[in-house]
């Protein structure tokens, strides 16, 4: 079979006026880049107000593993069947970072022939809003080392300054750095570091601003650093938000682009969710609800970590509230759980996968009992499964009250997620949802990461060394115990080892550092041995992918 990039590249796509007219979006409202890709204007967006608001439709999984899930891909394609069901649906998904896509992953516009394109435009640079974030994270930045060079009349202390600059790639020599070096001239010397863009705050603004005013008042209020008398420092008190919104101004505009199958699809925002809050923006999904029946969009991750932070943090302060939510597994990724080799996960093997199905069973029993939310079980078919595993999957998971269903949308598309999208449709008519978050917002800021441990990870217990409990407590005493917690740990276990798979119980959830994003209202809290800026694997993605004499790219996955 055709590799996901060569998919892409044979599609034939439509104009981007031609998709927008599905949703009734007329090509005066579209500011197109090129012929197949769009944002929507302003003005467009501030007219749908008053219409009412479509189905919204959660699409998360089981812990990730390297056999593969698939969670983009099944978005897409469960938006692909909506519309061939003779449903009105959108999706709304994220950007990739580059540094997954020359680092561990390659493309991520989903895979197979349920894929959003143009392919290497979505991976490679986009509309150009990661730039835009970077540049305006990087702006605020270097007018924090302008004001201490030119006298420092805020009197803020080196040593406690909390920002960090970002770009966006896997760069692990950038983790700690010293700027400034060279003399009187070029500043006075201190420690810093990078972030890769994705885990900057200015994303997580970004991606929860509701229009160009929250954006900016939001970006005021991020805290840079301390004075030596401990008091914090503003960007608004550098007068630096005005410039970094105007950097952000064209790129907060929803992309809209399509699937292989030429339903719409916006693509905008892109936080990292095992670092930062793992949602694509609010302004792109309330847009996308206002002009569909239907919008499937994705958490990022498993549901401990991606549909956690959609919840308690994306839902919290926008509003949203998902109609169903759909687990995805692969019975691969679930025999890896339970034991099996990567080397032997295409034969069959009903032991592992009984042991496997532990941790696809805790997701559910989240979602269900602890987010309050209907759960269709989403098996993505590898050509490999056996009838045999199928039925077991489905005997250990009929107590859940989560149906499962087998769907092909990697090699068929739409067509062959049909099932999937008629289950999902008849479980939003039949079951109503009864949201709720994790903890609620008056709970103290310790309390909230007891609660995400032990509800959702399944710990025994919370930890922490003196002076990381002294900077919650600070926190909390300073007026900021009311914003939600996002975890960064790692995605791989419900644990903080990633070697640690099913779904491990006991275990102490560690915390090693604590930020405050106030920007984005929400604190960070660092566990294990997870990095915001994360490192190039030994044979990085970057090596497979090219360019020909005549411009095609290649090895994009």
């Amino acid at each position: 079979m055709s590799s996901d990039i060569e998919i892409a590249q044979n599609a034939e796509m439509k104009r981007i006026n031609d998709v927008a007219a599905k949703l009734g979006i007329d090509e005066a409202s579209l500011e197109p880049y090129g012929h197949h890709k769009a944002k929507l204007s302003f003005e467009f967006m501030d007219g749908l107000a008053e219409r009412p608001d479509g189905k919204l439709i959660l699409v998360t999984a089981i812990s990730p593993t390297p056999a593969g899930e698939g969670k983009t891909t099944t978005t897409v394609g469960l938006g692909d069947a909506l519309n061939r069901i003779g449903k009105k649906a959108a999706i709304c998904i994220r950007e990739p970072s580059l540094g997954p896509v020359f680092g561990m992953k390659g493309g991520a516009a989903g895979g197979g022939y349920a894929q959003v394109v143009p392919m290497e435009d979505i991976n490679l640079h986009f509309n150009g809003d990661f730039n835009a974030i970077a540049l305006a994270n990087n702006l605020l930045s270097a007018l924090i080392d302008n004001h201490i060079h030119h006298g420092n009349e805020l009197d803020i202390d080196v040593r406690r300054i909390t920002w960090k600059r970002v770009v966006d790639m896997n760069d692990r020599a950038l983790r700690d750095i010293v700027v400034s070096l060279g003399g009187p001239g070029n500043g006075q010397p201190r420690q810093d570091g990078f972030d890769i863009v994705v885990a900057s705050e200015v994303m997580a603004i970004f991606c929860l601003a509701t229009s160009l005013k929250d954006l900016k008042q939001r970006l005021g209020n991020i805290v840079i650093g301390y004075t030596r008398k401990l008091k914090p420092v503003l960007a608004r008190d550098l007068n630096a938000h005005g410039a970094m919104a105007a950097l952000l101004k064209n790129a907060l505009k929803p992309n809209l682009v399509q699937t292989l199958e030429h339903n719409p699809a916006f693509v905008h925002g892109g936080p990292f969710a095992n670092i930062a809050h793992g949602c694509n923006s609010v302004l792109a999904t309330k847009t996308a609800l206002k002009l569909a029946d239907y919008v499937v969009t994705e958490a990022g991750f498993g549901a401990d970590l991606g549909a956690e932070k959609f919840i308690d943090i994306k839902c919290r302060k926008s509003g949203l509230r998902p109609d169903a939510v759909v687990l995805v597994a692969t019975i691969r990724a679930l025999k890896f759980h339970g034991g099996a080799d990567l080397k032997s996960l295409n034969e069959e093997n009903l032991d592992a996968l009984a042991k496997g199905v532990e941790n696809l069973a805790r997701h559910i029993n989240n979602i269900r009992n602890h987010y309050g939310m209907p759960c269709v079980v989403c098996v993505n078919h590898f050509t490999h499964d056996t009838e045999a595993e199928i039925a077991l999957l489905e005997k250990k998971i009929a107590h859940h009250d989560a149906p499962v269903v087998v769907s092909k949308h990697w090699a068929d598309g739409g067509a062959g997620a049909e099932k999937l999208a008629q289950e999902v449709v008849k479980i939003i008519e039949t079951t109503p949802a009864d949201f709720s978050f994790v903890y609620e917002d008056d709970a103290p800021l310790w309390e909230k990461i007891q609660t995400i441990a032990t509800k959702i990870y399944g710990a025994g217990d919370v930890a922490a060394d003196t002076k990381v409990r002294a900077k919650i407590q600070k926190l909390q005493d300073d007026g900021y115990g009311h914003y939600p917690v996002c975890v960064a740990k790692t995605q791989y276990s419900f644990s903080t080892d990633p070697k640690l798979l099913g779904a491990p119980s006991g275990h102490t959830l560690t915390i090693r550092e604590v930020r405050l994003a106030a920007g984005a209202e929400f604190v960070v809290m660092v566990c294990g041995d997870i990095m915001t800026m994360p490192g190039l694997p030994k044979v990085p993605a970057s090596d497979r992918i090219d360019i020909d004499e005549t411009g095609r790219i290649v090895g994009l996955f």
